[in-house]
């Protein structure tokens, strides 16, 4: 089978029947959570690359394209992973810990979902850059489209963790808890991150001088000196 069409249909189970062991036993763990990996590499990419043309192409351009096109599938995976561990032990203290494995496949899964729906974002992300749309108009769009498809994501979590809500109640206090924990580790990654699109009148870096510094300071800190203005 064409690696092209093989991939779309991985997308399309994702988004339709859902790919996570919890729904469908012998497809296997190892084998779901390949495919949800290779979803989010996939089109993680794709919209990210397309994240970096904000500008053009041309010259010294084409990387900010490369940089974005590796960040956004990083974004995703390394909020993931570092949000996994606190969430293992938060499980486990519940007694939740056997069905940690399909867990893990399910919040996979709707990672895989999430990117693909990204992705299916393109071409409005690309309408709105020949638009004629500024930088900070073009951050807030792309905002935007992140948004849109982590919120039509929730569906698709919603359905991979029925069949653990229907093991155990407890998953459904389980399942709030991981969105407040990825929310907050996400939120910090993509300030350390930037820049996504990058301004077409700065030099291209993969990171900025101030990457490592902490969102949620920085944004107190714009919070208190608008508040104190107005004073």
């Amino acid at each position: 089978m064409n690696p092209l069409v093989a991939l779309f249909r991985q997308a399309d189970d994702v988004l339709r029947r859902g790919s996570s062991p919890a729904r469908a036993q012998p497809r296997g763990w190892a084998s779901s959570l390949g495919n949800s990996v290779l979803l989010i590499l996939a089109f993680g990419m794709f919209y990210g690359g397309l994240m970096g043309t904000y500008g053009g192409v041309g010259g010294e351009r084409i990387w900010q394209v490369v940089y974005s096109g590796v960040k956004v599938p990083l974004l995703l995976l390394a909020t993931f992973v570092l949000s996994l561990p606190s969430f293992f032990v938060l499980n486990t203290l519940l007694g939740l810990r056997g069905d940690f494995a399909r867990v893990v496949a399910s919040l996979l899964a709707t990672q895989a979902g999430l990117t693909v729906i990204l992705a299916s974002l393109a071409p409005v992300t690309a309408f709105w850059y020949v638009s004629g749309s500024g930088y900070q108009q073009a951050i807030l769009f792309n905002g935007l489209m992140f948004a849109v498809a982590s919120l039509s994501a929730q569906w698709l979590l919603r359905r991979e963790y029925r069949p653990l809500i229907v093991r155990h109640p407890a998953h459904r206090w389980m399942l709030r808890t991981w969105i407040v924990i990825y929310v907050f580790v996400g939120i910090q990654m993509g300030w350390v991150l930037r820049p996504f699109i990058g301004n077409p009148r700065a030099p291209v870096q993969f990171f900025r001088e101030d990457s490592w510094s902490n969102a949620y300071v920085v944004v107190l800190e714009m919070i208190w000196k608008v508040t104190t203005r107005t004073m």
